[in-house]
């Protein structure tokens, strides 16, 4: 067997550069580089190996590593899952930067390949700068805080367990049920110690992703369940998306009458204004999807999760009558809501179902005037919110609008936490698959700047729009250093709202009079944050770090901004002041579960408390 001596960290970048993904026969690289930052443990070990370009891997410099690893799950995200970037770290609060957004990649499915730099295996320096030592167990290091939200996880002890290590971790990258954050932690010294490698394990590897047909059983029975029904509503969620399945979704709902809402991570699978797309739906979701999933008699979801917010935590399906059927990849998905399972691949489902539906003639008993009406009647409700105009300031609702109105259809926006995604989930109006990247599995603060360079990244012709309040830009904008670094034009909108205004809004509606969620400076009086509002110049903080940047206060100016940005060549940030409480609020059959104190002094907080505990009659329990 032929053999190459190499370290262990030129082997991992050689391996990750021969890895291929192939799906409908197109066969694409898998790895497209390594985003880091280096420290004392992994800058002589994988920094070495990217200098001397042991691979032709590209290499970015990040600035947080949390930040870094956001930009790599955007990218992957928006790649459909088939292309990633790695991430690499020294060791200490390098690696546990990380895992905030190995969380954020694992909950939302997307992969991401974590290569934290860790202690000496030798253990011989120990304890090392930056080393954790538990007295009960000395085999534990920091990485190994990734083991509860990584999809696989393995350390690397000894050089040659590197190749047992990066197949188990491509299994595990390439499918798209198990798929997630995979961390690989590599001790310094091990990083940098010589193997005779087997020239085999450099060779060229397809990973296939097929997709799963429905069984025989699973598809009589899906059959079996619509044809008996008479009101379905489909639930259109990111598996539609990932499996490119939105022609297979609308000629779907097209044949047989079926309204579909969409999900945060489904919305873009239709045009917003095709007739049967009925908005979003859930907690966040429209009066016209709401109404019908309360009157659906079958509940078809496709590629969900169905978590808490696309169910109105279980509250929003109230015929007593009524069904699940879900298709998703994941039987785990698959199972939830009691359903009928229909375990495959969107795509594929879609149009074996259509085939034998069409066969059967089937048909729902929706009119399509019943239908038109309830999609005109939300759709003036959108512009009602988009024509919000406040003699105070401006409104959250009447400045997307403006930006809806303004931006291309091929241009993508993105936005992960606050008051926006149930706004833009809402009211945002989408014409083309993928140009809606909303993070709401973790909703992660700080992913948005981040994860705009990975959507360039990935579509570096295309202009990415970072919609970010206050409270979150804060918390993590460092990346848009590094977008300027690579030339990666990413264009910011910050809503400056005094705050984290949007659980401010979600603390005074059970019951409180608002604590601790507004930028004000401290009343010494009261010894509390009640003085007046914390004046920030969020402009002025991205133009020091080499950004064109706007101020904006008027309708105006906001147009002028938006048409000014599409011409820059830098990264953009646009700072508006916008009026507190302007979002969308009370929208009909919308709810979400709260934990209201069951004793509280306040008489406001004890009829939150009660309004909560009659709703919850409603819910389902399984």
């Amino acid at each position: 067997m032929k053999t190459v001596r190499l370290t262990m960290a030129q082997a991992l970048l050689r391996f990750l550069d021969n890895q291929y993904v192939e799906i409908d026969g197109e066969e694409k690289k898998f790895v497209k580089g390594v985003i880091g930052i280096f420290g004392h443990g992994n800058v002589t070990g994988m920094g070495e190996a990217l200098e001397q370009r042991a691979s032709e891997l590209t290499y970015i410099q990040g600035k947080n590593e949390q930040g870094m690893v956001h930009t790599a799950t955007a990218f992957a995200k928006q790649k459909n899952r088939q292309e990633i970037y790695a991430c690499t770290t020294s060791v200490g609060p390098g690696a546990l930067n990380m895992v905030t957004a190995a969380g954020t990649a694992t909950v939302n499915r997307i992969p991401v390949l974590l290569l934290p730099g860790d202690i000496f295996a030798t253990r011989q320096p120990d304890p090392v700068l930056q080393q954790v030592e538990d007295p009960t167990d000395y085999t534990i290091s920091a990485s190994d805080a990734f083991k509860p939200v990584s999809k696989y996880w393995d350390r690397v002890s000894r050089p040659e367990q590197l190749m047992t290590a990066m197949v188990n971790a491509m299994r595990v990258l390439t499918d798209p049920v198990e798929t997630g954050a995979v961390t690989v932690s590599l001790p310094q010294d091990v990083q940098s110690e010589a193997y005779d490698y087997p020239e085999a394990f450099f060779e060229k590897r397809v990973h296939v992703i097929e997709r799963r047909k429905l069984s025989t059983v699973a598809k009589a029975r899906a059959i079996e369940l619509i044809s008996r029904k008479k009101k379905p509503i489909i639930i259109a969620g990111g598996g539609v998306l990932y499996s490119k399945a939105s022609k297979e979704l609308k000629e779907f709902s097209e044949a047989f009458g079926i309204p579909v809402g969409e999900t945060q991570a489904g919305k873009s699978s239709l045009p917003w204004d095709f007739e049967l797309n009925m908005g979003s739906i859930g907690s966040t979701g429209s009066s016209a999807s709401n109404l019908l999933a309360k009157e659906a008699d079958l509940v078809i979801g496709i590629g969900t999760r169905l978590t808490d917010f696309s169910t109105s935590s279980k509250t929003a399906f109230q015929n007593s009558e009524v069904d699940f059927l879900n298709i998703n990849v994941s039987s785990m998905d698959a199972m939830k809501l009691n359903a009928q399972l229909a375990v495959a691949d969107a795509k594929e489902a879609l149009k074996e179902l259509k085939e034998s539906l069409d066969e059967i003639e089937y048909r729902s008993s929706y009119t399509k005037e019943e239908l038109q009406n309830l999609k005109e009647d939300w759709t003036k409700q959108v512009n009602a919110y988009y024509a919000d105009t406040n003699s105070e300031g401006l409104s959250q609702t009447q400045v997307l609008g403006e930006i809806n109105s303004i931006i291309g259809e091929n241009d993508t926006i993105i936005a992960a936490a606050g008051s926006l995604p149930g706004d833009l989930h809402r009211l945002w109006r989408s014409g083309n698959p993928k140009s809606y990247h909303m993070e709401y599995g973790f909703s992660c603060m700080g992913y948005e700047v981040a994860g705009a360079l990975g959507i360039k990244l990935a579509q570096p012709d295309d202009e990415v729009y970072a919609l970010v309040g206050d409270g979150s830009y804060l918390m993590l904008h460092s990346e848009l250093v590094t977008s300027i670094q690579e030339k990666q034009k990413i264009n910011i909108i910050l809503f400056d709202n005094n705050g984290f205004q949007c659980i401010h809004n979600l603390q005074r509606g059970q019951g409180s009079d608002g604590f601790g969620n507004e930028f004000r400076y401290r009343d010494e009086n009261e010894n509390a944050l009640t003085g007046s509002y914390i004046p920030i110049d969020f402009a002025a903080n991205a133009a020091s770090m080499g950004a064109k940047t706007f101020t904006v206060r008027t309708i105006e100016e906001l147009k002028q901004a938006l048409q000014q940005v599409k011409k820059e060549k830098v990264s953009t940030l646009i700072d508006i002041k916008v009026l507190p409480g302007t979002c969308t609020t009370g929208v009909e059959h919308s709810w979400w579960r709260l934990g209201v104190a069951e004793v509280s002094r306040s008489p406001k907080v004890q009829k939150a408390y009660e309004s909560m505990s009659s709703t919850l009659e409603k819910a389902r329990k399984f």
